[in-house]
């Protein structure tokens, strides 16, 4: 753990920093526009940016340790947010939403994440704070999620079957239809929810999950709330653009669900090392796991599909 105090001042601007990007987001993508790969490629590296730039300034504010567990936890984050956006194409492609509404679904699917990790941050350190064992209860947890990431990625999902959603469809009424960018609208003077509406919880019931394993990861580095929630928040704010830069390469990172999976599995045999003898390890050994294991799982995935690429490339060069 990174011993970390935190005025309440630099709370208010965290989030007042947070509010006023997701203000001017909002404000560029009013009309619903479909996004390109160039303007999603300038907003990823804008957020990547602001993620970067807050290191430097945590390692100038509260040294290098506390910044050494931000960069850990964001990299996490992040690399975790790619298998989220394989999941979202998935929603998107079997609910056949419009690419023009997708960034609006997203859009505020982040706010409910934002709010999700706000939550099981504070929970999670409170619990690992009081009680010495729910280290090793979030360690098997980790070490559970990694297994399953590995060897059952593959696996089809069905949103339609998300007890959310189903739950949703049954106790609001609802149109099986998209009614412009519009969760809500009116049919026959009575107000319905719409089909987009349908999606976006669908979006937020998986996130819930992701959210759940994210935190608990970030949380085996340290369980500073301010480093875990900055860590989280910044990487979850890029997830839109990050969409729309991924998507159509998503078929190129094949092997990456392993190096998510063995991040896992570090995180909980972390954790449930800080409560033994061999005590925490030090974070720039858990920076340089994450750095290796994320580089070395997205070098495999690009030599392993590389003739695919190549094959790609000259089929969409050929004319008819």
């Amino acid at each position: 753990m990174v011993p970390l105090s935190v005025p309440w001042w630099a709370w208010v601007v965290l989030a007042m920093g947070i509010a006023v990007m997701l203000a001017v987001d909002l404000l560029l993508h009013r009309d619903d526009h479909v996004i390109g790969f160039r303007e999603a490629a300038t907003w990823s590296g804008i957020w990547i940016a602001a993620g970067l730039a807050f290191g430097v300034l945590l390692w100038a504010w509260q040294g290098q340790e506390a910044a050494g567990a931000y960069y850990a936890g964001y990299l996490i984050e992040k690399a975790l947010s790619i298998d989220n956006v394989f999941v979202f194409a998935l929603i998107f492609g079997y609910f056949a939403v419009p690419a023009g509404y997708q960034h609006k679904v997203l859009f505020w699917g982040v706010l409910g994440a934002l709010a999700f990790r706000l939550v099981f941050i504070f929970v999670g350190a409170e619990l690992l704070a009081t009680f010495f064992w729910t280290a090793y209860l979030f360690g098997a947890f980790l070490l559970w999620t990694g297994w399953k990431m590995a060897f059952r990625h593959d696996q089809e999902i069905h949103p339609e079957r998300n007890l959310l959603v189903r739950l949703v469809r049954r106790l609001v009424p609802t149109d099986p239809a998209y009614h412009g960018g519009r969760f809500v609208t009116r049919i026959d003077g009575r107000r319905v929810a719409t089909l987009l509406f349908v999606v976006l919880v669908a979006v937020e019931a998986t996130d819930l999950i992701f959210a759940i394993d994210s935190v608990a990861a970030v949380l085996a580095i340290t369980t500073s709330t301010f480093i875990v929630w900055t860590a989280n928040a910044f990487a979850v704010l890029g997830l839109r653009s990050l969409y729309f830069c991924l998507a159509g390469l998503l078929r190129r990172f094949t092997h990456l669900h392993y190096g998510l999976a063995l991040l896992l599995a570090f995180a909980g045999v972390k954790l449930i090392l800080s409560e033994t003898p061999v005590g925490k390890l030090p974070i720039p050994l858990t920076l340089g796991v994450v750095v290796a294991t994320l580089a070395g799982s997205i070098l495999w995935s690009l030599v392993a599909t590389r003739g695919r690429a190549a094959a790609e490339s000259g089929s969409g060069g050929r004319t008819g």
